[in-house]
């Protein structure tokens, strides 16, 4: 594969401002986390990033693009209360996510759609902070007027508080599924004093942080400030007021508070005084995260640092145990903005974000025993789309789409031969931008191949534009944007994919509908084509979500979200994704016949549908199936084995068909008839039911890295999946932790002597890896498959449990043994969410990792002890089979390294893969980070470097790779401190 690295493209990432978990810390749960868990994240752009923590794989499953002068400067969720029915059937309460930013006005997202759901406002001042009242704990009896000594109030909803910038603090109601003004907690002072932060100490006492040096405490019931707390004057030659950043509150009451003068004080729960103050950041402190034991205080400011308190048993008996800084270390490259904790037995990870870009997962029980976690901060969908026919590379960003002109290898090639003495073409130059109108931001966007089309979707619109070459004296690409119909190009879309043939438009509506326009190219290629006024729906199967606690609440109609579509190589097979990873499949029956009038239409598929609510009675269906709408004797129909389709363990990530060197099929019927039905009386509009017989195995991952392929008409795995299980993947590719983004096939011309291979590339934003699908994948070393056994079923247990037995009988240990041997135990626990463990031999906190127990009247046995070792639980046999059997998530949460890789390839070609047909798989992490790979060649001419003796197909397709470093970013300066001379000499940046 010929590779072009491309830094050129602009795609600036955008500051993170918000941070907030969907669920509230539970130290009692076992598990690691809820199925509903999400974390969303907001940045200073207007788009809200969901992202599924996913037991440690962290997969980003979608964005609420925002737009022109939006930002997200707070977010918070909430959970409504179950609903029970007469017969005791209990209905999870429904997530909902709450927004602010740079105006008076909450917003209320709506999950299914990604679009504002409802706003309130009111005659107040700009909102600056947010939070909403703590939930109740489940009791037995809800009758009753308090929980943990603490009344319930009114209301078991939960209300938001909200902190306006001329010092009026207002509660919000979320009752009933609505969002209302309640009422006005405190109004304007004369001052105008700025709310920059707020909390909750309990369902009915808020504490507000204000920019006057002060600290006040409300009840909520009475509409009373209880109590004001200062800080006092700020420093000698400073501001006079001191802004208090953040306030939060612990488990038992305890007030933490951080400040501009990067002070972290500690206040008493009852009588409101201040405990102690800790001086640990060189600048403003922006937030602060407790953890759920309330055992460990986080805090990150401006000077890039996260610093950890905890607090500190008493020297004599009875003594206040006081807070000290035990670690503090420099995740960010700039001011660490939002934080946010979640903690459970199994899970303790801090998410932390700011002006960097860059989502950090940090843990927090295994502080320093265990790595950090950096996400991406580029978006998992790549933004780049390529028009291979023309060498076309097409970027989008915000409300930006730009195109650009690579030049091949064969290109420059033929020109330096044709015009000797005469300079190579540019590699890339920029040949049309386009700007759209309006304030909302590109959801999706994609072109023909041939480069004819280019269709770009908002969340509000679509548009599609004809590419045309201009003159060759200035090389660019002149655009025009053409008509839709009304009742099209106003409905919006999230994803828009041209068919394989250029003859279908497939757009995905923000309420998750598929829909299909018809496209007729005209014989005058001058003209330009026609679009169907009438677009085809397709009706996926209705399923049934997997049932979930009802105190986990529900995500409604977010699950059901369609993340990936794909088309066949012929473009008669479509296949459709959701988050909860089912695939609904759609063929296109009958061969085309332009002698009939298009289309004819099924009165019961009007596009008023395509409003109408998602759900559609058997009655309906049936109808449709038995009057179809007929585009040219063709239409679409679900398939007939869809429902045999298995369901993913997880999203897919990647979804494609694989492409089909051979011709089109026969245009003709199976019993050898013309393709032109004839009318009759009783059946004026007949249509052919001849299923498609093109390449139809669907290759799949998933959002846990588990690699299937699927025979779709058959509704069945394919023979190459099941003869290469998941347990067969690479270990290295298995250990991975960034998710994968994208694809390209790699498969020569059917003319070609090396259509044999078919290769595909599936790459990350840190990684490249190949796979050839013609070759089986090596059996696992037998020591690396005991070592990473998953199997399922009670024969894969009873193996791990015996393991586990014949480990337990070396208890007792020598001096010597006992590292190793804890080692490996560590290597066997999972990580509590963020990064791996950090080998014993690299620990650098703690005065020692192991004591010596010694039993019996003269010490005779001897035991070493880890400190590191877990407590010991009643269910840890089975937390471990469990752990080991969940898809594979050990290796997923554990780091590779490139010469493990490489070693590991070459141990396979020994193994059987072979000099002639090439490694079965080859991996690289020599580029990061990836924005996006799209294809734009076959790079050099099979023929000819046949010709000249080298070896055939071992370069293929030629692509564009695109990296966005982020020293290629424009980001604002940054804080250095005291200590950093040569960083300040190197920027040439002044201390603040």
């Amino acid at each position: 594969m010929d590779i072009h690295r491309c830094r050129f493209v602009h795609y600036p990432p955008s500051a993170i401002n918000a941070l907030a978990f969907s669920h509230s810390s539970s130290l009692t749960s076992s598990s690691r986390g809820p199925p509903t868990l999400r974390l969303a994240i907001g940045r200073a752009n207007g788009d809200i990033e969901i992202w599924n923590p996913l037991r440690g794989a962290w997969h980003q499953e979608t964005i609420f693009r925002g737009g022109k002068d939006r930002s997200i400067e707070g977010l918070v969720w909430t959970q409504d209360l179950e609903d029970e029915d007469k017969n005791g059937f209990k209905t999870p309460g429904r997530l909902r996510l709450f927004s602010i930013g740079y105006s008076s006005a909450v917003t209320e997202w709506d999950l299914g759609t990604g679009r504002p759901l409802r706003h309130a406002s009111g005659n107040y001042g700009e909102l600056w902070c947010m939070a909403a009242q703590p939930r109740i704990q489940p009791v037995e009896e809800f009758d009753t007027k308090t929980v943990n000594g603490v009344e319930l109030g009114p209301t078991r909803y939960q209300t938001l508080a909200v902190g306006c910038a001329d010092g009026s603090i207002v509660l919000m109601s979320t009752a009933d599924g609505d969002l209302q003004f309640q009422k006005a907690l405190t109004r304007p002072s004369t001052k105008k004093a700025r709310v920059l932060s707020i909390a909750w100490q309990n369902r009915n006492t808020v504490i507000a942080g204000h920019a006057d040096s002060t600290i006040r405490i409300f009840d909520t019931r009475s509409g009373q400030q209880i109590r004001a707390m200062s800080l006092g004057a700020g420093p000698q030659g400073g501001p006079k007021e001191i802004l208090v950043w953040s306030v939060k509150c612990t488990i038992d009451g305890t007030i933490v508070s951080g400040d501009s003068t990067g002070t972290v004080s500690f206040w008493d729960a009852k009588n409101y005084s201040r405990l102690q103050r800790i001086t640990s950041h060189k600048a403003d402190i922006l937030d602060l995260a407790v953890s759920a034991g309330g055992e460990a205080v986080f805090s990150g400011g401006m000077d890039r640092r996260t610093a950890l308190y905890r607090r500190t048993a008493g020297s004599k008996p009875g003594e206040r145990r006081r807070w000290a800084e035990t670690a503090h270390q420099r995740f960010h490259t700039h001011d660490v903005k939002a934080m946010a904790v979640f903690e459970t037995k199994k899970i303790s990870i801090l998410a932390s974000g700011g002006l960097d870009t860059t989502p950090i997962i940090v843990p927090i029980r295994e502080f320093g025993r265990e790595n950090h976690r950096t996400l991406s901060s580029l978006p998992q969908e790549p933004p780049v789309r390529s028009m291979t026919k023309k060498g076309l590379l097409i970027s989008w960003w915000d409300r930006e789409v730009s195109i650009w002109r690579i030049s091949t290898s064969a290109e420059a090639k033929r020109a330096t031969g044709v015009l000797e003495g005469l300079p190579r073409p540019p590699a890339k130059k920029l040949v049309a931008k386009v700007l759209l109108q309006g304030d909302e931001s590109i959801t999706s966007a994609d072109v023909l191949e041939d480069g004819s089309l280019l269709a770009v979707s908002t969340m509000s619109e679509i548009k599609i534009f004809r590419l045309r070459e201009g003159s060759h004296i200035d090389d660019t690409v002149r655009l025009r944007k053409l008509d839709l119909p009304s009742d099209l190009s106003n409905i919006g879309a999230k994803i828009v994919h041209f068919s394989q043939d250029g003859k279908w438009l497939l757009f995905i509506t923000n309420t998750n509908k598929a829909q299909l326009i018809r496209i007729t190219k005209l014989a005058e290629s001058k003209k330009a084509p026609r679009f169907l006024p009438q677009p085809i729906i397709l009706r996926r199967l209705p399923r049934k979500t997997t049932k979930f606690n009802y105190l986990h609440g529900s995500l409604g109609a977010y699950d059901r979200s369609i993340c990936r579509v794909a088309f066949s190589a012929d473009s008669r097979i479509l296949v459709v994704g959701d988050l909860s990873g089912y695939l609904d499949t759609f063929v296109l029956e009958g061969h085309e016949d332009y002698t009939q009038d298009p289309p004819i239409t099924n009165p019961n598929d009007d596009a008023s549908s395509s409003s109408s609510s998602s759900s559609s009675s058997s009655s309906d269906e049936s109808d449709s199936e038995a009057h179809p709408t007929l585009v040219y004797a063709q239409h679409w129909r679900r398939s007939p084995t869809a429902h045999l389709t298995p369901k993913l363990p997880s999203a897919p990530m990647i979804m494609s068909f694989r492409p089909s060197p051979l011709s089109s099929p026969s245009t003709t019927l199976t019993n050898g008839t013309s393709t032109h039905l004839h009318p009759t009386r009783h059946n004026p509009h007949p249509y052919s039911h001849d299923l498609p017989k093109g390449e139809d195995r669907l290759l799949t991952l998933t959002a846990e890295h588990q690699l299937y392929e699927f025979d779709i008409l058959a509704g069945k795995i394919s023979d190459w999946s099941r003869r290469n299980p998941t347990s067969t993947l690479p270990k290295e590719f298995r250990n991975v932790r960034d998710r994968a983004m994208g694809f390209i096939w790699d498969i020569p011309p059917a003319s070609s002597s090396s259509s044999a291979r078919q290769r595909i590339w599936l790459y990350g934003s840190a990684w490249l890896w190949m796979f050839d699908l013609e070759q089986d994948l090596p059996k696992p070393d037998p020591e690396e498959e005991e070592e990473d056994d998953h199997a399922g079923g009670s024969r894969g247990k009873e193996v791990l449990r015996k393991r586990r037995r014949k480990r337990d009988k070396q208890k007792l240990l020598t001096q010597d043994g006992t590292d190793g041997e804890w080692d490996r135990k560590r290597q066997k626990q999972m990580d509590t969410g963020a990064g791996s463990k950090v080998p014993s031999h690299e620990l650098h906190t703690g005065i020692g990792r192991s004591i010596r127990k010694t039993t019996g009247a003269e010490g005779r046995n001897v035991q070493i002890l880890s400190l590191d070792r877990e407590e010991d639980s009643a269910d840890s046999d089975e937390q471990e089979v469990e752990d080991e059997d969940t898809s594979g998530l050990v290796r997923l949460r554990r780091g590779g390294e490139d010469g493990a890789m490489e070693n590991r390839v070459e141990l396979d070609e020994k193994r059987g893969g072979g000099k002639e047909k090439g490694p079965p798989y080859w991996g690289t992490y020599k580029y990061r980070p990836i924005l996006g790979i799209v294809p734009i060649g076959r790079g050099d001419d099979e023929d000819e470097r046949a010709a000249d003796g080298k070896e055939e197909g071992r370069r293929g397709v030629e692509v564009a790779l695109v990296e966005r470093p982020m020293f290629d970013v424009d980001l604002p300066g940054r804080y250095y401190g005291d200590q950093e001379w040569s960083e300040k000499k190197d920027v040439g940046e002044l201390t603040r």
